[in-house]
């Protein structure tokens, strides 16, 4: 749904509802009845009953006869609405659970007030409102509860249709679809020529499910099509909270702010001018060769893209009210997205990644946005030996994942657990090359002159006391000693 809904949409909807055979279990109407409480326990009911019936969104209407749809008028006016001294609106929202939009319209008809409330459908759990989830039961509105048999099916619904395949705006024309997404930036990544008609601009759109057909006529823009190729995502508003966020802070902390960025295309069509704006913020060391002084970027570029891209991709859209963030300090970066990982932690070099978002992270993959499934943090982690970084931090702090990349740091400054983690993260890009740590790689890793062999053994003791690597082969002399992640 956008939020530019013009006067002849809405009246056209008006009607075609009113021409319903009887009150659908994602439709209501009503007459003048505010009561606030009632209209929460509809938006539950009927946003539970758009996910049971497959439909996009569910309506609540104020100024039409319930058995007749002849249009009466209605005096309800949810712009001055309160509860107590609250608006309607935040009232309802904050007693909502998950948070989900919804948008109160009013429409002239036959000379009558007509008001219309669209309200988005439940999409990964039951909606509940004051902490009870409801359900339509043909035109009866009852907690879920009461009716089990609903309840399984709509938890089963929940578990089978992906985020993608969802709808960000319904029953757009062609002329509307091709102004809501940046359709040259979809032929341009994919290296297809720029069809001459509208027909094949929308073609391979539905066929990469960008775009769906209508039951009720033309098109209906996917979560897909919105998320990758939005001209600006603020035009769906279940999506433009997932706009990344880009943010320079002074320092190394998060006291001051000097820049702030969100982003207001769809991830495909913005990503290049993304990692560019990254980029252009992230700091560098000057280089000083025999003649000529150079600037060289203190982070690998490769890392950047790989690490922004798995954000994007590997999200959980249903976290709501958040999305994916960059933040920059004085000597680190932090990548963050919704969701916990998948996979564990420590096993992101070695296992095929579990994504959420399969047809996101396709599409993304045949934009050449990221990298071939399972190489993508392997080549971060070899970004990071090549400019010699201390190794990526993963957290996973309250539903969210994070990634920090620090800046070059002396090993004289790197603490006990820095360095362990360093040498478990070598040991398994080496597993995955099918090679071994060694005194010599581990010297490699951070720059120890080979007449410090010792050093390098007393980082590999840590790791292996530290229960990160183990030998290969116990049986083998400490000069020809080979190492292995733990879980090898």
């Amino acid at each position: 749904m956008t939020t530019n809904r013009s006067d002849a949409y809405l009246i056209g909807l008006v009607k075609e509802l009113c021409r319903l055979p009887r009150e659908a279990e994602w439709v209501e109407f009503k007459h003048n009845n505010d009561h606030p409480q009632e209209i929460g326990e509809y938006i539950s009911a009927l946003a539970n009953a758009a996910a049971l019936n497959g439909k996009a969104f569910a309506y609540l209407l104020w100024g039409i006869e319930n058995d007749t749809h002849q249009i009466l008028g209605s005096d309800f006016d949810p712009g001055s609405s309160k509860k107590g001294n609250e608006p309607l609106e935040n009232w309802l929202l904050r007693l909502l659970t998950p948070k989900i939009h919804f948008s109160f319209y009013t429409v002239e008809l036959e000379e009558r007030r007509v008001v219309l409330l669209e309200i988005a459908r439940a999409v990964d759990r039951p909606v509940s409102f004051s902490g009870t989830a409801y359900i339509r039961v043909g035109e009866v509105k009852k907690p879920i509860k009461e009716a089990p048999d609903r309840e399984r099916t709509l938890w089963r619904i929940f578990e089978y249709i992906p985020f993608e395949n969802l709808v960000a705006a319904e029953r757009q024309d062609s002329n509307a679809v091709v102004q809501l997404l940046d359709y040259p930036a979809y032929f341009d990544l994919l290296k297809l020529p720029l069809p001459s008609n509208l027909d094949g601009i929308l073609e391979p759109l539905k066929e990469d499910q960008l775009i769906q057909p209508c039951p009720a006529g033309d098109w209906n823009i996917t979560h897909l099509g919105a998320i990758l190729f939005a001209k600006k995502l603020s035009d769906f508003p279940r999506l433009a909270r997932k706009a990344m966020r880009v943010i320079q802070y002074r320092g190394n902390n998060r006291i001051e702010t000097l820049k702030e960025q969100v982003g207001i295309k769809g991830y495909a069509a913005e990503f290049e001018g993304l990692i560019d704006y990254i980029n252009n913020l992230l700091p560098s060391n000057e280089v000083i060769g025999r003649a000529l002084r150079t600037t060289k970027p203190m982070f690998p570029d490769l890392a950047i893209r790989e690490l922004v891209a798995n954000a994007l991709i590997h999200q959980d859209f249903f976290v709501t009210g958040a999305g994916p963030m960059v933040e920059i300090f004085e000597e680190r970066i932090e990548i963050t997205n919704p969701g916990e990982p998948l996979v564990d932690v420590r096993r992101f070099i070695d296992m095929p990644p579990r994504s959420r978002n399969e047809a996101l992270a396709s599409m993304m993959r045949r934009s050449n946005i990221c990298e071939e499934r399972g190489s993508g943090f392997d080549k971060v982690i070899s970004q990071v030996e090549l400019f010699q970084l201390p190794a990526p931090l993963i957290e996973v702090p309250q539903s969210f994942t994070r990634v920090v990349l620090f800046a070059h740091r002396p090993l004289n400054n790197m603490d006990k657990e820095e360095r362990s983690r360093a040498c478990y993260l070598h040991a398994c890009l080496k597993r995955v090359m099918h090679d071994y740590l060694t005194n010599t790689s581990v010297r490699e890793r951070f720059g120890i002159d080979e007449k410090n062999k010792a050093r390098a053994s007393r980082i590999i003791q840590e790791a292996v006391e530290s229960g990160q690597i183990k030998p290969f082969d116990e049986s083998s002399s400490r000069k020809f000693m080979k190492y292995v992640p733990y879980w090898a």
